[in-house]
């Protein structure tokens, strides 16, 4: 990993790490209309990833009542907290781009306000991993970022914070070639409780399953 990308890497770590507990405090505690698309989908006892977990609310702890959750975030702020949030799941502190995780682990994967907080030269690389964690017909419920910008930093909660992303048609692309189908389409806000007084935030989200081979 080059200097750049690492120093990226640390300053989203350390401001999770710094904002933990005021950051779950603004999150919304009610799990979005977004994540029914998927838990229509799956049966009871399911294995599903979740991508940047953070406190583990509203997201994981909905996914723990039907399903075993597996949780990855970079903060350890973060993680501290999803595993007393969510005592049924699973949760690792990690790098999502060098945690390790056996071909056909998981049913689901879920990353809601995360991915745009990788360098966006690791987004193409995020999509194959899921890829080869997910069984076949696995799905893929995601966020995506909003701009085409490459690094973006900016106050967030009394720290510094990172974001990196594509365009929107440059991850539906992105998904097709590496071999998911995109099967719907929505639109989620900001995922702040609205006593926050949050601005207000429109980000695409895309529901795709891995295709089977040769398909």
């Amino acid at each position: 990993m080059d200097a750049s990308r690492a120093n990226y890497k640390a300053l989203v770590r350390s401001g999770y790490n710094s904002c933990a507990a005021a950051y779950h405090e603004a999150r919304s505690a009610e799990a979005t209309s977004e994540l029914d698309v998927l838990l229509n989908r799956l049966v009871n006892g399911a294995s599903v990833l979740d991508i940047g977990c953070g406190a583990g609310v509203p997201v994981a702890r909905a996914l723990s009542e039907r399903f075993n959750v597996t949780g990855v975030d970079i903060s350890d702020g973060m993680i501290e907290l999803a595993r007393a949030n969510v005592p049924a799941g699973r949760f690792i502190r990690a790098d999502v781009m060098t945690v390790a995780f056996n071909p056909s682990t998981f049913d689901a994967v879920t990353a809601f306000y995360s991915i745009f907080h990788l360098p966006r030269s690791e987004h193409r690389d995020l999509f194959r991993r899921i890829h080869q964690w997910l069984r076949v017909g696995g799905y893929l419920l995601c966020l995506l970022p909003r701009y085409d910008e490459e690094t973006y930093l900016d106050e967030f909660f009394g720290s510094t914070m990172y974001w990196s992303s594509y365009a929107q048609e440059d991850y539906e692309r992105h998904l097709a070639e590496i071999g998911f189908d995109i099967l719907e389409m929505s639109i989620a806000g900001s995922g702040f409780d609205e006593s926050v007084g949050a601005e207000p935030e429109s980000h695409p989200v895309v529901l795709a399953q891995k295709r089977k081979a040769g398909q």
